[in-house]
């Protein structure tokens, strides 16, 4: 057997810090819009009783406001995946984001429902290309192997947004108001969407494939019926329609009424427990990220995820009026076992060739952005026909649930491509 000798001991260190080195200035732009899109997606739910105060919202226009972001996102997947293949995701993501500061901008300035909704379709399209560029740009820059870990780490980071849209919106909320905490994000908003133009490059160093590709018109729906055509992609689907929306439903949506309609807690006490939540599903993502490699299989983590969620919001909803410390444990719990989103992401983008990356991952989204679309909606109609009472959010966690095996369902009939 060969030993190391130091010198082949130093170099191999050396090679890992400067192979980092050149993706960290990737990884720190995609951390960035990717937080900001976190922060969009979860500020109604802390502030939602402010909102419904000063807005004159319903629990139905709560809803839709949660619903509306990422209609938005569902509304223009398609297009995005186009100009990721075409423009490539540094310039798609840098143009888009311009969006997002003129929504957050509106929303600010907003009177009515119809203004915060409004607001919060601009932001969505801003925000439609962030998630999405990280799946594609990671496939790029890192091996099929490293992937999963890859996006669980940027994904994990990514929700120091989900964080900031806690007890620091809470704050900002109680000290300066929602509207100019809203102007200080688009200024933000701006200044990452400028770095991200001058620092991202689509392809790492010395890559020899082109970073972009301009097909016929022809070509580009031949693409998309190829996708379309993948096998296993429906069964995938099925259940990415419902894993993230689930978790964001709970935590971005309707953590913080339940809080105040049932539990009676104030501003910074609801910002509080969704800090908690948002840690949780941080340590989760961070959790599932290796764990198909454990596991020897994604399918199976996927799997261990949805029922263990689905037991956890079933006790949530056969428990009547639970005292506080149960509830956010329950709570808390839900989003770290429903963390288990990014292994679908990875698990989908592998099914593809690079050439139809952008409309690959663009694809595969859709589902999350069509349940993240749907599931608000539906439950703020459940929420506003029981009256916001205990019953009503029991309902809601009780739909969430069922929602969850059946998603899980058709997506054991999904092909289980383990990361090795």
């Amino acid at each position: 057997m060969l030993r190391s000798t130091p010198k082949d001991i130093a170099v191999a260190p050396w090679y890992e810090r400067r192979d980092m080195a050149s993706k960290l200035p990737l990884l720190v732009l995609l951390i960035a819009v990717t937080c900001l899109s976190q922060f969009y997606r979860v500020s109604n739910s802390v502030i939602a009783p402010e909102l419904a105060r000063d807005l004159h919202l319903s629990a139905r226009q709560i809803g839709w406001a949660g619903s509306a972001f990422f209609f938005a996102l569902f509304a223009v997947q398609l297009p995005v995946g186009l100009w990721f293949d075409r423009f490539g995701a540094r310039r798609t993501v840098s143009a888009v984001s311009l969006l997002a500061v003129v929504g957050a901008v509106w929303i600010a300035h907003a009177a009515n429902a119809a203004d915060l909704i409004t607001g919060r379709i601009i932001v969505g399209v801003g925000c439609d290309a962030s998630f999405m560029s990280v799946v594609f740009l990671c496939a790029r820059w890192f091996s099929a192997r490293e992937l999963s870990t890859a996006l669980s780490w940027v994904f994990a980071a990514s929700n120091l947004g989900t964080l900031a849209g806690a007890t620091p919106l809470a704050w900002v909320a109680a000290e300066i108001g929602w509207r100019n905490g809203f102007l200080g994000l688009a200024a933000l908003t701006l200044l990452v969407a400028v770095l991200f133009y001058a620092v991202v490059r689509d392809r790492p160093p010395g890559s020899t494939l082109p970073t972009t590709h301009k097909e016929p018109l022809g070509d580009v729906f031949r693409g998309l019926w190829q996708v379309w055509r993948t096998k296993g992609l429906l069964p995938l689907l099925s259940m990415h329609f419902f894993a993230y929306a689930t978790m964001l439903t709970v935590l971005g949506v309707w953590g913080g009424p339940y809080l105040y309609d049932v539990h009676k807690l104030d501003g910074m006490q609801r910002g509080n427990v969704l800090l908690a939540m948002g840690l949780a599903q941080t340590i989760g993502i961070l959790c599932y990220g290796p764990m198909d490699r454990i596991l020897h299989s994604r399918k199976q983590a996927v799997i261990l995820g949805t029922y263990v969620t689905a037991a956890l919001l079933l006790a949530l909803a056969a428990i009547a009026k639970p005292s506080l410390p149960v509830a956010v444990v329950l709570l808390v719990a839900i989003c770290f076992c429903c963390a288990f989103g990014t292994v679908i992401v990875a698990q989908g983008r592998t099914l593809f060739p690079d050439r139809l990356g952008g409309r690959a991952v663009t694809t595969v989204n859709m589902a999350q952005c069509l349940g993240l679309t749907v599931l608000p909606a539906v439950t703020g109609y459940i929420v506003e026909g029981f009256g916001a009472s205990d019953l009503a959010y029991r309902l809601v966690f009780a739909t969430l649930a069922g929602g969850l095996v059946l998603g899980s369902l058709a997506y054991f009939r999904a092909p289980d491509n383990a990361s090795g």
